[in-house]
């Protein structure tokens, strides 16, 4: 099982923003800047992560991105559903019951490791790394 490179990026950003200054919109040059990554790659990624409504986007001079939710309500599930979506991992291919023993199971594995990542928050984190 793996991940997409934009999931690992939005969770950066996402502890990152939660670190640095939760209310102090940054700008997306900086965000890409501390990535090592194009400022329109991180782009799309920030605009997901505004339509989960997990951060915003500040226009002007002073403008940037900030968090939209409290700190201590934004989970890794969270910023993984709103880069990756929401459908299962798992698909069985073959054409028989949806009773199948392997799917069960796969579902199974799955529920228990969203339930995890739904219970582990950003500001866990953030009070274990310091923001330059």
């Amino acid at each position: 099982m793996k991940y997409s490179k934009a999931t690992n990026y939005a969770l950066h950003t996402m502890l990152f923003l939660v670190s640095a200054a939760p209310n102090k919109p940054i700008g997306v040059q900086q965000l890409a800047e501390r990535q090592g990554v194009s400022p329109t790659y991180l782009s799309k990624i920030l605009t997901k992560l505004v339509k989960a409504d997990l951060i915003e986007s500040a226009s002007g001079a002073n403008g940037g991105y900030r968090l939209k939710r409290k700190q201590e309500e934004i989970s890794f599930l969270d910023i993984i559903h709103a880069i990756e979506g929401t459908a299962s991992l798992f698909d069985c291919t073959l054409n028989h019951s949806s009773m199948c023993p392997i799917q069960q199971e796969m579902i199974e594995a799955e529920q228990q490791m969203e339930r995890y990542l739904q219970n582990k928050k950003m500001s866990e984190l953030a009070v274990k790394i310091t923001v330059d």
